[in-house]
């Protein structure tokens, strides 16, 4: 038989009819994360690349970041992440190489202390087991106050070695040779 309908029930008729596809559904992702990609003014190149975060919530929700360590980043007064922090904290978190650009004040040292220590996990007597080498001093120092407020009451313990002769001192005549 012939069914009679206007032009407004053919077309809602329509859209029942098509339901959201994978692959639709997947081109959307894409275009809200590029959308907020452009909002942030945050440049990626590579394949397969993680999602950014909107918030440091999420490191707890999807990357299991320990929870003192976003107590201390709440503690210290950072409430959202930077642009930098939004992709290169994921994408390091998904063990992937990064290279990153951004200017200073940006919040790139605090972008790389949170997935080292996540990827540490926990506290272990077992030497060193990370090492952030930096070309001067000041920079040194400061990686390491942002490190030693970022783990505080975690366990881990926070060294800054710039000359082998103290630490020899610091850590036993052995030490030098050893680490």
């Amino acid at each position: 038989g012939i069914k009679w309908m206007s032009s407004l029930e053919a077309k809602l008729e329509d859209a029942k009819d098509k339901k959201p596809t994978a692959e639709k559904l997947e081109r959307l992702r894409r275009e809200k994360i590029n959308r907020f990609r452009n909002q942030h003014r945050i440049n990626v190149q590579g394949t397969d690349l993680p999602d950014p975060i909107g918030t440091f919530e999420q490191l707890q929700k999807e990357y299991k970041v320990h929870p003192k360590i976003l107590e201390n980043i709440q503690a210290a007064g950072f409430h959202l992440p930077t642009p930098i922090q939004m992709q290169a904290i994921p994408v390091m978190l998904h063990g992937r190489e990064l290279l990153a650009s951004a200017p200073t004040g940006s919040g790139k040292t605090l972008a790389f202390c949170i997935p080292l220590l996540t990827h540490l996990k926990q506290p272990r007597n077992k030497g060193f087991r990370a090492l952030i080498i930096s070309p001067t001093r000041e920079l040194a120092s400061q990686t390491h106050r942002e490190l030693v407020k970022l783990a505080e009451g975690t366990g881990f313990r926070i060294h800054m070695i710039h000359k082998a002769a103290e630490a020899a001192k610091k850590f036993g005549p052995k030490s030098s040779k050893k680490f």
